[in-house]
């Protein structure tokens, strides 16, 4: 008896490998997260990144693939519920499970944003920005100033349209209004800039004369801006729509008004609160009295107690700034300093020398910081036996 064998053939089964899990998201990511994960393996993977790489190229493709179907959200529904099996029933549909997609579209589109995709058209106007100096009375109580701003109009004689009266922009042969062109370069569809409308995706075959095409010109204009109660330095005023007027009618810019808040010759702010230095006589200090002092509501009297020291600072409740946004009034703190005479006549220094002996007969009684002062020190020196 012959024996016959027979070759056999193995084949191994590859099964494919979850959607999700090549891109690495979890099956409930949004759009955006896909999209983003195809984007750094495909940047990662790409075979112009990873020459004579075989490996690197089929799992590029693959990432292709996975992202291709889960982009679409179709093909991705019925992913979700048939799996690869999808494919084999029309879910994916086209060739290769592409759907009849150009990939070079798809990839445009992820890194469009890279290489200067996405439609330019007419720009919104510039932000101005504006400096303005005001005094700390204004800051405080608020103000209605006028400013004359030198900036950019909509042209009256095109309504802002560049074109001559009587005729319109007209859409760009060249990037048919979209204001992009894509130039392909090997594998990449890079969009650029129409160089034709500068990304307008409009052309002014026949310029107004007054702007010369350009739909705006300058002019100063002028606002009235309210200053509110409270504002100070550093603080902005937005005036929404004051700004730079837009090309071809696009929205105009907004307008800032930057404050600065001039020094006071007598005042200093902190927040809502004001300072002051009082300068008060030295028989003021002993005897005590009441003396006028300035705030911003006019005259107030300030009541000096009997032996004030230098430095003391008193609170005069409700005379400062208010918050910009509302709220109770800071205070005017004013600080005492006891002034020492000057220019004396002979006799008044005689007269000083006497009360001063008279002082000096119970020092630790009228200059009690003085003798502690004067104890820690000679403490200091018997400790240190100089």
């Amino acid at each position: 008896m012959t024996a016959i064998f027979f070759k056999t053939k193995v084949i191994t089964i590859m099964s494919k490998r979850d959607y999700y899990e090549i891109l690495g998201v979890s099956r409930n990511a949004s759009e955006e997260e896909i999209k983003k994960s195809f984007r750094r393996l495909a940047m990662k993977l790409h075979p112009d990144r990873n020459p004579n790489d075989k490996v690197a190229e089929e799992n590029f493709k693959e990432a292709r693939e996975a992202y291709e179907v889960l982009s679409d959200s179709r093909r991705r529904a019925a992913y979700d519920q048939f799996g690869h099996s999808a494919d084999g029933m029309g879910g994916f549909g086209g060739p290769g499970g592409m759907g009849g997609m150009n990939f070079s579209d798809i990839f445009g589109d992820i890194f469009g944003d890279i290489f200067g995709g996405g439609r330019a058209g007419p720009q919104r106007g510039s932000d101005l920005r504006y400096n303005l100096d005001i005094s700390l009375e204004e800051a405080v109580f608020g103000k209605t100033i006028e400013l004359t701003i030198p900036t950019l109009i909509a042209c009256d004689e095109c309504n802002g349209s560049g074109a001559k009266k009587g005729s319109s922009p007209v859409t760009c042969k060249d990037c048919g209004g979209y204001g992009q062109v894509r130039i392909q370069q090997g594998f990449f569809s890079v969009q650029q800039m129409c160089p034709t409308c500068r990304g307008k995706g409009k052309v002014i075959s026949d310029p107004c004369s007054a702007c010369h095409g350009k739909g705006r010109r300058k002019q100063s204009k002028k606002l009235s801006v309210k200053i509110p109660p409270g504002v100070d330095n550093g603080d902005r005023i937005r005036l929404n729509g004051e700004g730079e007027a837009g090309e071809q009618g696009a929205p105009p810019g907004d307008l800032y008004v930057q404050i600065s808040v001039k020094q006071h010759p007598i005042f200093e702010r902190d927040g809502v609160n004001l300072h002051c230095e009082v300068p008060i006589s030295f028989i003021t200090a002993i005897l005590g009295g009441e003396l006028d002092v300035p705030t911003l509501d006019g005259r107030a009297k300030l009541k000096i107690p009997a032996e004030t020291q230098t430095g003391k600072v008193f609170r005069m409740r409700g005379m400062g700034a208010p918050p910009v946004r509302g709220g109770t009034k800071g205070d005017l703190l004013c600080k005492v300093l006891v002034e020492t005479p000057v220019n004396l006549s002979h006799k008044q220094k005689e007269l000083l020398r006497e009360l001063e002996k008279e002082l000096q007969k119970d020092k630790t009684n009228h200059s009690p910081q003085s003798s502690s002062w004067f104890a820690r020190v000679k403490k200091f020196f018997e400790d240190m036996k100089f």
